[in-house]
């Protein structure tokens, strides 16, 4: 597409006047009929002057080549950028307009964008701001440019194919924030000793008995080989599984501040793998509804957070009702080794927590159980928060106390099952999960 720049619409305008200026004396007069001869040569020279420009306008070297990276991540709620590259055949174009229609979950405070190129070969290269509001995979399968002919008398416009995936992973820039004194320890700053309860259980070495060692600790086999007492070694435990068991079935799709509740379940479960990273243990996921979507076994290292950051950032919730039954059985097919499992899921449905109770007697045996509960909206203690401005309020409290005494004892019920529960704020999730993770290594009831 090729449109007349301001230039050109100045020159005919300009011109415009003296074609006009015989039309308002006589026709054909001597003083005047030069005039009128010049008059059509200039408008006439104007007119082959841009259509010898829209012609090299229109020539395939001036086509400039736009590419995107094919996929790029941002995190949600955060600033973001979008690698553009522009180039082009021809050294004298230095100045390209470039246009990208970006989703409306991902905003962004400007239409257009003036790219300049070097001259030397080379491609321009600039970023485009965005601020993603929504997580999900997003396509951006076109672009738009705008660059003006060899005279910048016509501005050609067109649009480029483009193959780029943008991945908004969940922000956790307020995890962060909210536990800065995890994530700040880092090297030798701010060491401190850490108590540990007991010795451990993993098997360190051999060596000769020494006189206090308890005779349980003796290896008889090796007693016997040596001709002399031998006694085993144990270390504290480093390296343990660690499973976000995530619930994303119709339950996670209730808001509470606004935020769906499965939002806070994600970005709680990837705060916690930082954590399990940095305290040397392997991190897994498995989410589930009506059935297990996603397993990913526990591992360690960089490459392995982003496998289970790409799992995580399509999640979305499914109008099902979670089966219990079904996740317990796969826990107890697929995970051999006894680890601590995370559940988020929401157990204020009588007949869910009843099923959750029948189905976890499978794996409870085997592993440590801890199931966190997003707090619904009033579910407090009676005489908890502000007095009641009015009769509806106090009704409206008298709900969330009946509610909260069915959690209470639901929690009662789950401990004499040895499964631990919290029921927690929104936005104190993670820092309630980080903070029992971090106990259970400490006291190592793993």
């Amino acid at each position: 597409m090729i449109v007349p720049s301001n230039k050109l619409l100045y020159g005919v305008a300009g011109a415009l006047p003296l074609t006009l200026l015989p039309a308002v004396f006589a026709a054909g007069q001597a003083p005047f009929a030069g005039l009128e001869a010049a008059a059509f040569l200039a408008m006439a020279a104007v007119s082959a002057l841009a259509a010898l420009d829209a012609a090299l306008a229109l020539g395939g070297s001036r086509r400039p080549r736009i590419s995107l990276p094919p996929v790029v991540r941002l995190a949600k709620d955060s600033p973001g950028f979008i690698p553009v590259l522009v180039g082009c055949d021809d050294p004298s174009l230095r100045r390209i307009k470039v246009g990208l229609p970006l989703p409306p979950p991902v905003r962004s405070g400007r239409d257009e964008m003036e790219i300049i190129l070097p001259g030397d070969g080379r491609d321009g290269r600039a970023l485009w701001p965005c601020h993603p509001r929504a997580r999900g995979s997003f396509v951006l399968n076109r672009c738009f440019f705008e660059r003006a002919s060899p005279l910048g008398l016509w501005l050609t416009r067109g649009s480029a194919p483009s193959h780029t995936e943008l991945r908004v992973y969940p922000g956790l820039a307020g995890e962060r924030k909210r536990l800065a004194a995890v994530f700040l320890n880092r090297g030798n700053y701010g060491l401190r000793a850490q108590r540990m309860v007991g010795q451990g259980r993993e098997f360190e070495k051999l060596r000769d008995y020494m006189p206090g060692d308890s005779f349980d600790d003796i290896n008889w086999k090796a007693t016997a080989k040596r001709g002399r007492p031998i006694t085993k070694l144990y270390q504290i435990e480093r390296t343990q599984e660690i499973y976000v068991l995530l619930d994303s079935s119709r339950l996670s799709a209730r808001s509470v501040e606004i935020e769906p509740v499965l939002e806070r379940y994600l970005a709680s479960a990837l705060t916690l793998g930082l954590v399990a990273e940095r305290q040397g243990d392997r991190f897994g996921l498995v989410t589930f509804d009506s059935r297990v979507r996603r397993f990913i076994r526990a591992a360690g290292g960089r490459a392995h957070y982003d496998v289970c950051r790409d799992a995580l950032y399509t999640v979305a919730p499914r109008i099902v009702t979670p089966n219990y039954d079904e996740l317990a059985a796969f826990v107890r097919m697929r995970l051999r080794r006894r680890a601590l499992l995370i559940v988020l899921t929401d157990l204020g449905d009588p007949m869910l927590a009843e099923s959750f109770l029948r189905s976890v007697e499978l794996i409870r045996r085997q592993h440590l159980i801890l199931v966190f509960m997003i707090r619904r909206p009033g579910a407090r203690e009676l005489f908890s928060g502000a007095d009641a401005a009015g009769v509806d309020s106090l009704y409206g409290k008298l709900a969330g106390h009946i509610v909260w005494q069915d959690l209470r004892g639901l929690e009662k019920n789950l401990q004499r099952h040895g499964i631990g529960f919290a029921l927690v704020d929104q936005e104190k999730l993670s820092a309630q999960m980080v903070c029992q993770y971090m106990n259970i290594k400490t006291r190592q009831a793993l």
